[in-house]
């Protein structure tokens, strides 16, 4: 059976419930196994003899079975199973008198007991790895990792020395000589024999061997109730050997070697082995070769050899079962620059294959359209608007499509250079479609355009087209646009469905373009008649560095509104501890008081109702508002806290995989978090509390009909219903100029931009304006660190910076917010900005050579997959 990247998981084990659990990490295929990272790896364990041992300090020795016996736990259900364990002959190899310890297991299934019994029984050579303990006395192992060794590779305990002097230097396994096992042999006697018709299997054939294999570093993956760290690692091994690795990676940068130690192969129960597989490849050089055949590089050679990387599959092999921690390292840095040169790549042909396709020119006229509304509007444009004005009048006269992102501040003035653009292309005798995510922030577009070019002259045409629509005013909204009349289009999503046509489109814009795919747009730029491609104009508040945007934002060129409208007085920022009664009854009064002057307050929370695990619809807090997501992720700057397990930080930071969102503990298990509040359940607190009697409230979310959203909204602006609690749908677009107040529960589940944006939502109108942060973050935790930000910053880019550095690259490019997949796990906007841009540099000369990539099939594969899988647009969080 031949084993590719893409060959599914249930293809390929056996155990049914394990293929469910990783499917729920979003482990499906062989690919997503490998790609699913270990968020850090252990130190190398040290070998000690008993008498070296010091509680609470990992160690490993070997050993022999000296007795075992199974005892009934009368006062609970359950059994006890002790055995004794003797390492005189490892002891003398390391100089010191032997000793006795007991290993202990405890367990309520009589199969596990008996399982266990099998496996130790008197005279058995076993090599145990575990933190000792003192019970009555006596030193003791509770659930120590065993590895039982084959009986028959008997010789002197002296072949130890090498080892014992290895790790003695504090190297562990990888000092001493080079193969410090060369003519190791062991001094144990033989297990008794195994009882009639079981057929015993040992998990290593000799000493040396189990022992390298329990003193290796091991990698440690996020795991869930349903799978641990060590199945999960246990699986990858399997599918690494039926792909033929045989042996692990050694510190030489080979698949085989001196020292290295074999990979097990996979059994029956775990791995489905075709016949025929078990002893093929079982040379170093045929698993070397076998590996990387199945795994093909996808870095031209000239650029790994430039850079000194891993060969992909060796560095798979470095990364999953690593000889040491330096090596795990070196791994992951050539797959993040793999990463680097397969996103740049994409960018640079996504641009390249831009300006090949034909766009419709819309040149400037005298006594434009455009100039007339400039001089109309009441107010000065700013020099941001003006240069940025200029910018897009100069890319519309062209006759390959404009590709702009435009970038501002919430109320920086991007309608008004929106607009603009769209009456230079109706100028030009075409149609403009404005895309925006909502049906009441397309009625608002919709509504404000219509007023803003009422007076010019010619009258110009602007149509609203939403889902919400009744069938009436659909058709009529479908056949306007069909009709190729120059004019302005305001649609939602109803713009990317197949009734939708504007035979004359030559420019689409899109209001926050986080909200839709690169298969939308693609759809839009189907909707011409001539096979054209209309002009490009994405938009967004949410604010990014300039760094990171020039990085990830390279098939389009850039713009920035830096200079806010006068008017606008700053937003005070409070965070607030849930548990604080005190505080949050003052602020509810506060509250109370704004809505008795005439004022506005949104409270805003993540999840629609208590019964909800997830957030709505990828627009509430991130991967911690439900179950796992899986990643093993793209990381930031921060690490995060774990269960007892804070001394993993600067580790954990130095290899960057690490995920905000989720709090794991020291073996990946997510550690549970206080449920998200509710809409439903704090509009039904709220309202009844004495600060808010004779209030009327409102609810919105996602799961609201247009129609009824607009009526809420409506009511809300109007005064009806003074006070909305919502889900963060009111997070783009939303603007009602009387609203002072902001409330957002559960704060520290949020990133920063998404904050930010929120917090916009308040002040619209020149009042004061207040954002209360409710938070039940850990006093010190990141969490708490993100607030911080928030509180004291109103500054986007500065916050966005910030974000960056807490998130990573993960959420910056890619779908994760809208149950989409990035193809990022490690790369960093901020910390690998020089590897970026060396990146960058290395693709551009290749694609200069080789532009169609004709002579890098591996690589031209890699960039159509993430192309598919990472629409190079932000995501809102």
């Amino acid at each position: 059976m031949s084993i590719t990247m893409d060959t599914t998981l249930a293809s390929l084990v056996t155990n049914k419930r394990r293929v469910s659990a990783l499917k729920s990490l979003g482990i499906v295929t062989v690919g997503d196994a490998l790609t699913y990272y270990p968020f850090r790896v252990t130190e190398p364990v040290p070998l000690r003899a008993i008498r070296e041992a010091a509680p609470g300090q990992q160690m490993a020795f070997a050993a022999v079975i000296r007795d075992m016996r199974v005892v009934p736990m009368n006062a609970r259900r359950g059994y006890r199973l002790e055995a004794t364990v003797d390492d005189a002959d490892f002891a003398r190899s390391r100089r010191v008198p032997g000793s006795t310890a007991r290993l202990t297991f405890f367990s309520y299934r009589k199969s596990y007991v008996d399982w266990v019994s099998m496996r130790l029984r008197a005279g058995t050579s076993v090599v145990v790895s575990g933190m000792p303990s003192e019970y009555m006395g006596q030193l003791q192992f509770t659930h120590p990792e065993i590895l039982t060794v084959a009986p028959g590779s008997a010789g002197t305990g002296a072949g130890l020395e090498g080892y014992a002097r290895g790790a003695a230097s504090g190297n562990g396994a990888f000092a001493g000589s080079t193969d410090p096992y060369a003519s190791a042999q062991s001094a144990y006697p033989p297990a008794a024999a195994a009882p009639s018709g079981a057929a015993l299997k040992y998990d290593a054939d000799t000493v040396q061997e189990a022992l390298t294999r329990v003193c290796r570093p091991r990698p440690v993956y996020h795991a869930s109730s349903r799978i641990s760290s060590e199945h999960i690692h246990e699986t990858i091994l399997g599918l690494l050997w039926m792909m033929g690795a045989r042996t692990s990676s050694t510190p030489d940068g080979k698949l085989a070697g001196a020292g290295s130690a074999d990979i097990v192969a996979p059994t029956t129960d775990t791995i489905a082995v075709q016949n025929g597989e078990e002893n093929s490849g079982t040379t170093a050089e045929s698993g070397a070769e076998a590996l990387s055949q199945s795994i093909p590089d996808v870095l031209p050679e000239s650029v790994r050899k430039a850079k000194n990387l891993m060969h992909r599959a060796e560095a798979f092999l470095a990364i999953h079962d690593p000889a040491s921690t330096a090596r795990f390292k070196e791994a992951i840095e050539t797959l993040r620059y793999e990463e680097a040169f397969v996103s740049q790549t994409s960018l640079l042909k996504a641009r390249s294959h831009a300006h090949k396709s034909a766009a419709h020119s819309c040149p400037l006229v005298t006594d434009s359209l455009r100039d007339q509304f400039i001089a109309s509007l009441p107010f000065s444009l700013t020099a941001g608007q003006q240069q940025v004005i200029h910018d897009i009048a100069a890319d519309l006269a062209h006759d390959w499509p404009m590709q702009r992102l435009l970038q501002g501040e919430v109320g920086s003035g991007k309608t008004v250079v929106a607009l603009a653009a769209m009456l230079q292309a109706v100028d030009a005798g075409y149609q403009a479609v404005l895309v925006a995510p909502t049906q009441v922030l397309a009625e608002q577009h919709a509504e404000t355009i219509g007023r803003m070019v009422e007076q010019l002259k010619p009258a110009i045409p602007v149509t609203l087209l939403t889902g919400g629509m009744k069938l009436a005013a659909r058709r009529k909204a479908l056949a306007a646009a069909a009709s190729g009349e120059p004019g302005i289009i305001v649609a939602t999503h109803a713009a990317f469905s197949k009734t939708f046509q504007a035979p004359h489109l030559a420019l689409v814009v899109i209001d926050e373009q986080h909200r839709f795919g690169v298969e939308q747009r693609e759809s839009l730029n189907a909707k011409t008649d001539d096979g054209t491609t209309p002009h490009l104009l994405v938009m967004t508040a949410t604010p990014i560095p300039r760094t990171a945007a020039m990085t990830w934002f390279g098939d389009l060129d850039i713009s920035w509104l830096t200079e806010l409208p006068g008017g606008r007085k700053p937003i005070r920022t409070v965070v607030v501890n849930e548990a604080d009664a005190a505080t949050m009854g003052r602020m509810f009064a506060h509250i109370r008081a704004r809505v008795d002057a005439g004022e506005r307050a949104y409270i805003v929370c993540p999840r629609i109702d208590a019964d909800d695990e997830g957030n709505e619809g990828g627009s509430g807090v991130s991967a911690a508002a439900g179950s796992a997501r899986g990643r093993a992720a793209a990381s930031g700057s921060s690490a995060r806290t774990a269960a007892g397990g804070r001394a993993t930080r600067a580790a954990a930071d130095a290899i960057g995989i690490d995920d905000p969102y989720e709090t794991f503990d020291e073996n990946g298990e997510t550690v549970a978090r206080p449920p998200l509040h509710a809409v439903a359940e704090i509009a039904d607190r709220l309202q009844k509390l004495p600060q808010f009697q004779g209030i009327r409230f409102a609810t919105l979310t996602g799961r609201d009909k247009d129609d009824v959203k607009t009526q809420v909204m409506a009511d809300f602006a109007g005064g009806e219903t003074p006070i909305l609690v919502s889900t963060t749908v009111i997070e783009v677009g939303v603007d009602v100029k009387r609203a002072s107040c902001i409330v957002i529960f559960d704060a520290d589940r949020y990133g920063l931009s998404q904050l930010h944006q929120l917090r916009g939502r308040v002040g619209r109108g020149g009042t004061n304006s207040w954002a209360f942060l409710i938070s039940r973050a850990e006093p010190g935790s990141p969490a708490e660190q993100r607030l911080e930000v928030i509180h004291h910053s109103l500054d986007g880019a500065e916050i966005a910076q910030a974000d960056l550095e807490f998130r990573g690259a993960g959420d910056v490019l890619g779908d994760a917010q809208s149950g989409g997949k990035s193809s990022l796990k490690l790369l960093r906007v901020v910390k690998d900005a020089d590897m970026i841009a060396d990146a960058r540099t290395r693709a551009e000369q290749l694609l200069a050579a080789d532009p169609e990539l004709a002579g890098e099939v591996q690589l031209a594969g890699a960039v159509l997959d993430f192309t598919r899988g990472n629409e190079t647009f932000l995501t809102s969080s």
